[in-house]
């Protein structure tokens, strides 16, 4: 990885990490995949949010590894996963190594919501 660029998030590129309000329940296939009150909103520059749920709050059972890697210059290199599901394949990425800028997404998911069948934000009772 030595020669990949690390970059820093600033006014060019700005990366938000901050706790997402309410409860957010993610849904493939039928099953429920995520449910959890700890997600992390992640707003990076002129992309759409993305929604991090932490393992725990993640049926692990239904995710299988895949050999898919990527690299994103702020972040780390990404791992993925895929789900039971005609789009399952590769739905689910995570740094298990980040920069330290974004420190906070170790040990949390994030999903394509174009390869689930729902992410729902629902808001605290």
């Amino acid at each position: 990885m030595s020669d990949r660029p690390i970059k820093q998030p600033g006014p060019d590129h700005p990366i938000d990490i901050h706790p997402t309000p309410g409860r957010v329940v993610v849904i493939a296939d039928g099953a429920i995949v995520a449910d959890s009150r700890a997600t992390l909103t992640v707003s990076e520059a002129d992309l759409p949010d993305v929604y991090y749920i932490p393992r725990a709050d993640t049926d692990l059972s239904l995710l299988t590894p895949t050999p898919l890697k990527t690299y994103c210059p702020y972040k780390g290199e990404a791992s993925y996963f895929s789900l039971p599901g005609e789009q399952g394949e590769n739905a689910v990425w995570s740094y298990p190594k980040p920069f330290p800028a974004v420190a906070q997404i170790k040990e949390y998911l994030a999903f394509y919501p174009e390869r689930v069948e729902d992410i729902r934000v629902l808001p605290e009772a």
